[in-house]
């Protein structure tokens, strides 16, 4: 349960209808199975301990009073495991007959809870309305009732509800209340019968209330075992978290499926969400778990800002690219701007500029003549990447211009008597800063706009030299992660049907990031951004989990080491991860003046609403926590 994970499990026993003995025990040894696996909530089908499809025997005493005693025997095993297991039964309270679930720990049924909505049941009759205790056979007295909440006294965060089977199919399913009261972990035991397209529905169905409520969904269902005297039970179960499948079963079948669900990822969800109302409506109940930590099973993405599906990826990388040119057509028809001005360098970030630009164009219905193109030849420009920037505007049909810097920042070093051997943040911001100073002038020599190309990477780690590279009239790839713009270039060049451009860009994908503002070696770059401020990958997986969640570093870190297994050893992984809360904090100044620019995910670094973070915030407390680990 350390870091806000849970281990849970669906489980689905291949049963024999009506032998409840039989169930029982079995239901006994997979809990044991469960316990063995970590799990800390176990949930079982709808009817488990007699069979859903037992039918009129329903009716029968002897079938009731011996689904009773198994539960108890249950009960009294539980005692020995540390977890909360949910199991079905039948339940006659005052010569009603219920479909129940009991919730059970530590040798306690913690509370009933009966299902609400009934399909053409003859059995059964709905528990909507049901308020009140039972005394069961070793003298506890339990609630029953649909309004039940089960939180854990450790762990108070989890809170744990029940609808059962057709319950979630309602227009008004009661895991709505349940989530507005507080819950946070939806159990659903259910009994669904399996026609052919009913799993795509039910996927989507529990997809769907997990978004909705923001929470994390157990759907288990009864399979192998029941009666196919006229249909078969699914067997399809099911975990989710707020819109993300984590586990699956496979159907018409029996077993258990395992994950584990943030829960304190859902708690801060929740808490970001202006939507999500609360009321204290509902009777809560205690149970206890033993604090351990938990191992992950479920994956975790090292590349959170970028879909592992490569469908979604284009569609997103299609997306973003059309949310930016949009942004940046907007705002040259408002401007009146004549042309955009931008500076080329060969490299990533101002190339999907360059080419987000080119996208407006054509929107507009512009001519590609009116983008200005600047190459701006320093001490550190090598002869690929200057060759890529100007293929690329050629191929792009832009208008290139190229003005050296090298004397005018020769001049500048004498002016300010810098010895332009020390290669130290001067000689390199002043590179930056005379592009900059060219860029703006030719703008207004163009009745132009100067189009920014920093993406939100560099700015999260303050990588961009203030008023330079920082400064623009209006930057397209400020929330674009540097792993995003890579997708994205590389999604244009797989999708332009231009050969010649397509090479250039695939080149660009391959030359080292880098602001070339020290001498070659031999030729070659020699300055590397990420052998300076560390793997972007990594910062970008560091800076979702920041800005998305506000995990704690040591939180972050765990995660990480999960997702970089085999490609980063701990201590690099802790190395770079002080950089960014270092930079993250210490560079705000930068952000809190950062030019317009569209936002395309759901993260921005835009001081204008996305993080309003003062500039003079102290770090300690997370470097703290970073020095223990």
């Amino acid at each position: 349960m350390k870091y806000g994970f849970v281990k849970v499990a669906a489980v689905t026993p291949k049963i024999k209808v009506a032998d409840t003995k039989y169930n029982g025990q079995l239901i006994r040894t997979l809990m044991k199975d469960a316990e063995k696996n970590g799990a800390k909530i176990v949930a079982f089908p709808e009817l488990a301990i007699t069979g859903a499809s037992c039918g009129d025997l329903f009716y029968q005493s002897k079938l009731l009073k011996a689904a009773k005693e198994e539960l108890m025997q249950i009960v009294s095993a539980s005692e020995f495991y540390d977890a909360v297991y949910f199991v079905g039964l039948p339940y006659e309270i005052n010569s009603k007959l219920y479909n129940v679930v009991a919730a059970v720990s530590k040798g306690e049924v913690l509370g009933i809870v009966p299902k609400t909505y009934l399909k053409d049941s003859r059995h059964f009759v709905s528990g909507a309305f049901l308020d009140t205790e039972e005394v069961l056979p070793n003298g506890q007295i339990v609630p029953v009732g649909t309004d039940l909440i089960f939180y854990c006294a450790e762990m108070p965060a989890l809170k744990i509800a029940v609808e059962i089977g057709e319950d979630l199919w309602a227009v008004q399913p009661p895991s709505i209340g349940h989530a507005i009261g507080g819950a946070n972990v939806i159990i659903n035991p259910a009994a669904s019968i399996e026609v052919s397209g009913s799993d795509v529905y039910r996927k989507d169905l529990v997809k769907g209330q997990s978004a909705r409520l923001i929470c994390g969904y157990i759907s288990v269902n009864a399979g192998e075992g029941e009666s196919t005297q006229d249909v078969v039970y699914s067997g399809h179960n099911l975990i989710a978290e707020n819109g993300t499948l984590l586990a699956e079963s496979t159907r018409l079948g029996n077993g258990i499926i395992y994950s584990e669900i943030d829960v304190e990822r859902l708690e801060i969800d929740r808490r970001k969400n202006p939507l999500f109302e609360t009321e204290d409506s509902h009777v809560c109940i205690p149970f206890h778990l033993r604090e351990a930590e938990t191992q992950l099973t479920r994956f975790v993405d090292p590349s959170p800002f970028v879909p592992t599906d490569e469908d979604a990826r284009r569609k997103h990388c299609e997306d973003v690219f059309a949310i930016q040119a949009m942004g940046l057509k907007k705002r040259m028809e408002h401007t009146g701007a004549a042309t955009a001005v931008i500076g080329i360098s060969g490299g990533l970030d101002s190339t999907l500029a360059l080419l987000v630009i080119a996208r407006a164009f054509d929107l507009m219905k512009k001519s590609r003549k009116d983008i200005v193109a600047v190459t701006m030849p320093g001490f550190g420009t090598t002869d690929r990447t200057y060759d890529n920037a100007v293929n690329m505007i050629k191929q792009l049909g832009a208008t290139f211009m190229e003005v050296s810097i090298k004397d005018s920042v020769r001049q500048h070093f004498k002016d300010i008597n810098h010895d332009e051997n020390n290669h130290d943040v001067t000689y390199e911001n002043a590179q930056a800063r005379e592009r900059t100073q060219i860029l703006m002038d030719i703008a207004n020599q163009k009745n132009g706009m100067v189009i920014g190309t920093g993406d939100m990477s560099e700015l999260a780690l303050g990588w961009a030299t203030y008023n330079g590279d920082h400064m623009s009239m209006y930057c397209v790839n400020g929330s674009v992660p540097k792993m995003l713009v890579r997708h994205v270039v590389r999604y244009y060049a797989d999708t332009c049907g231009e050969e010649v451009l397509a090479k250039v860009l695939y080149d660009v994908l391959d030359t080292p990031v880098s602001p070339e503002l020290l001498p070659p070696e031999n030729g070659q770059i020699a300055q590397k951004t990420e052998d300076l401020v560390g793997p972007y990958e990594l910062h970008d997986f560091v800076m979702y989990y920041v800005l998305r969640f506000g995990f704690s570093p040591e939180k972050i870190y765990m995660l990480a080491k999960n997702a970089f297994h085999g490609t980063y050893n701990s201590a690099t992984i802790l190395k770079w991860l002080k950089t960014f809360y270092r930079r993250f904090f210490s560079q705000q100044f930068k952000r809190s003046c950062l030019p317009d620019g569209p936002k395309v995910g759901t993260l921005s670094v835009s001081p204008r609403g996305d993080l309003m973070m003062p500039s003079d915030a102290c770090v300690r407390i997370w470097m703290d926590e970073l020095e223990l680990l």
